[in-house]
């Protein structure tokens, strides 16, 4: 079964490139990744401080891997200074 995430992630608004920058180091690793069947980053039109990535991963397994990563733990050790508020993340299936 496949696992669709959508993560929502608001920069300060002085750490917007900062942010921007392991966001893009993320996308680039990531869509190397088996288990990964979609990646993309998008930057909202209203407010250039608000991320959001759709993400469609071939297993829960393939998920967990791939939050193990260096990349993901460099973001995961890195975001709270960059942030105004924790990511909100979404996990669905299709119904």
């Amino acid at each position: 079964m496949s696992i669709y995430l959508t993560a929502i992630l608001k920069s300060k608004k002085d750490k917007i490139q900062d942010l921007k920058s392991i966001l893009d180091n993320m996308v680039l690793n990531t869509k190397k990744e088996e288990a990964c069947e979609k990646y993309e980053l998008q930057q909202s039109l209203d407010d250039e401080a608000v991320f959001i990535f759709h993400e469609i991963w071939k297993s829960k397994e393939g998920l967990d891997a791939h939050n193990q990563q260096p990349y993901i733990q460099e973001f995961v050790e890195k975001v709270p200074d960059l942030l105004e508020k924790p990511a909100e993340i979404y996990l669905a299936k299709l119904v």
